[in-house]
Order: structure tokens, then sequence, then C-alpha cells
């Protein structure tokens, strides 16, 4: 079956001020559940300038410990790979992640983009869809699937504070 989460946020700030706070959001103390970031591959297209980067992110495992009776939702932490496509010239960042662990019995994918606002050029537009989808667990997908949904939309949430945190204090 499967839900998404989808979201779409005016930052009242320049393109490359976004990017930037962006790609230094984590690890932070306003987001404990992200330990870690590391870039693992980064490089630029000479011929179009495009920098691509592919990043691991360590997250906490968040499922409740009931959930964690199951023993394969046992473990400590998870694991992200984000892929990104930055284009200074177009003005716009492409990055597709998704959930290294538990590939065997769900999978979680989101796709984003920021990009020079077509209201104002000093603004930036971003977009996210996620989708997260839980198999092989019986009776508990449904349940591991709403529990998914409900602390996606919270990250949503907190992630957008934190990018505004980082760009107010960065822009004032």
């Amino acid at each position: 079956m499967g839900v998404t989460v989808e979201v779409h946020r005016v930052y009242r700030y320049p393109f490359e001020q976004v990017v930037a706070s962006y790609l230094r959001k984590y690890p932070s103390p306003m987001e404990k559940h992200v330990t870690a970031v590391e870039t693992v591959e980064e490089k630029t297209d000479l011929s179009t300038g495009i920098i691509y980067r592919r990043r691991i992110a360590t997250c906490q495992n968040v499922i409740p410990e009931i959930l964690r009776k199951v023993s394969v939702l046992k473990v400590p932490d998870i694991y992200l790979e984000e892929e990104s496509w930055l284009n200074m010239q177009k003005r716009n960042m492409a990055m597709k992640t998704h959930c290294l662990t538990w590939t065997q019995y769900a999978s979680l994918s989101e796709e984003s983009v920021f990009r020079e606002s077509l209201e104002n050029p000093n603004w930036t537009d971003f977009t996210q869809k996620g989708r997260i989808s839980v198999t092989g667990a019986g009776l508990l997908n449904c349940v591991l699937e709403a529990f998914a949904q409900s602390f996606l939309k919270q990250g949503v949430k907190k992630s957008i504070k934190i990018m505004e945190t980082l760009l107010q204090e960065q822009c004032g």
C-alpha cells in the first residue's frame, strides 16, 4: 500500500544561502535524531558545472520500543543515502534520498527540489515528496506505515524550523 508526505515551502532567502544552510543543517543540536552526515562522493561535471554529491546520514532508530519487539526492527541506527545535483547556473538543486536499512521490509524514498522562486528571484521554492511502504510485517504493515507517516510529517516541520533558524542566523 504505502503512504506519502508532500510539502511546499517558500524560503524568503536567496537560493545560494538556502542551499548552503541545507548542506550544513545536520548534525545539529536542534535535531538529536540525526547523529552524522558524511559526504562519500562529490564530483563536478566540467561540461555542465553540476555538482553531484552522495551523502550518508546516520539517524537514531525512532521506532517505539513496543514495535522493536520484532527483532528486525531492533537496530540502534538507520542509514539514509542522499544524492544531490546542484546546478548554480539554473539555480536549482534536486535530491533523491532512500533508506539503506530494512530494504527487504520497507522502502522510504524522497525527492526534493530547491529552486529560485518564480515569484521573487531572491526567494527559494522548496518541494518534497516522500513515500514509505512496508511489506513483510503482516498486520504490522499498516501500523508501521501510519507511524512513519506521522513521524515524517513531524520531521518535515522540524526540518523547516531548523532551516529557518539557520537562515535567520546566517542572513539576519
